[in-house]
């Protein structure tokens, strides 16, 4: 039986008070938090500690996580990325991604004697355990999420029978359940803040008696995250968000600034940047989703000082100390350094 990860620390603190007095001159808004998140650094960590306690090569199924920069450089290191185990040779070690797997692929993985390392986030696992328990009590689960996510794919596996997934409020209205009073909702730890509570909303008007999980789903990180261009969006003329274009929580960084009234595009590095994005523009946000490492923000911030925006105003939303064990076959190692670390 698979048990939930140790939390070695979570600590949210309070939002502090933000001096929102901004120069006058052409500025930077930098929010924080941004980028790597605990379960992120802790996948990128199991994955450089296999390859050094182990030995190269270990297989990888799918993206660790969702960025092409953190993908090559572990592939660097002797990472082998594969889309399906197949790939794999019978025994070899092979990392189970951030974003979670179905029991189906975790007993694919079995049969072929493979050294299985899960790098599962920790709070997907949660909303995984949650799925069995309602499906054992004999709810319908509604899943609010992605149809064509691998979070959701592997959520999704561990009870296909009894798991509705949906993507909108609309979706809510069609929704067909075989007892309307036997309902019960989870969602993809990477969602909209806002555009979840809607759904929630309508899901509770359909189904007043449905049930809600234990503790919101939507992440920590995410949450923060999506604090933190709420607060920058009224004040900047632009927000650019460093991630990948597969990453759930960095295109739904895009979507918050948009809701706020704010122009913002998602980018997966500085040359992404189009100069007409700028033009009139006197402060420009820069931010990263859960899976980017700073070293790209970095260069944003280097390349649009270089364009006259000399003016950088850091903006602390809230501190994160979050920190995950490592899985069993690398908890001797040395704990996992906490941070913006990037490798780079």
């Amino acid at each position: 039986m698979r048990t939930f990860p140790v939390f070695e620390r979570m600590v949210h603190d309070p939002q502090p008070e933000i001096n929102t007095t901004f120069h006058t001159s052409n500025a930077l808004l930098l929010p924080s938090p941004r980028g790597f998140c605990a379960g992120v650094i802790r996948a990128i960590e199991i994955v450089r500690l296999a390859l050094e306690r182990l030995g190269r090569p270990v297989y990888v199924r799918k993206e660790i996580v969702h960025n092409a920069h953190v993908v090559a450089e572990l592939a660097a290191q002797g990472a082998v990325f594969v889309d399906s185990l197949d790939a794999v040779p019978s025994g070899a070690v092979v990392v189970f991604s951030a974003h979670g797997v179905s029991p189906e692929v975790r007993r694919d993985a079995a049969a072929r004697q493979l050294r299985i390392i899960d790098a599962t986030c920790p709070l997907v696992t949660k909303v995984h355990l949650e799925a069995v328990r309602y499906a054992r009590q004999g709810y319908t689960i509604v899943l609010v999420g992605h149809q064509d996510h691998e979070e959701v794919e592997g959520t999704v596996g561990e009870a296909p029978d009894a798991i509705r997934v949906i993507e909108s409020v609309e979706q809510v209205d069609t929704l067909e359940v075989p007892d309307p009073s036997r309902v019960a909702y989870l969602t993809q730890t990477t969602l909209s803040m806002d555009d979840t509570a809607e759904i929630v909303a309508r899901l509770r008007a359909r189904f007043p008696a449905i049930v809600a999980p234990p503790d919101q789903d939507i992440c920590y990180a995410t949450q923060n995250r999506q604090s933190a261009v709420k607060l920058i969006a009224p004040r900047a003329d632009l927000i650019l968000v460093v991630g990948a274009h597969n990453s759930s929580n960095s295109n739904r960084l895009v979507e918050v600034a948009e809701r706020a009234g704010t122009r913002a595009h998602l980018i997966g590095s500085v040359d992404d940047i189009q100069p007409a994005w700028l033009e009139g523009c006197r402060r420009i946000g820069v931010t990263a989703g859960a899976s980017t490492p700073e070293v790209l923000v970095e260069r944003v911030v280097a390349a649009l000082r270089a364009r006259g925006y000399d003016q950088v105003e850091p903006i602390e939303v809230v501190k994160e100390n979050v920190r995950f064990s490592l899985p069993p076959q690398l908890r001797d190692a040395e704990p996992c350094a906490q941070g913006q670390r990037t490798g780079a």
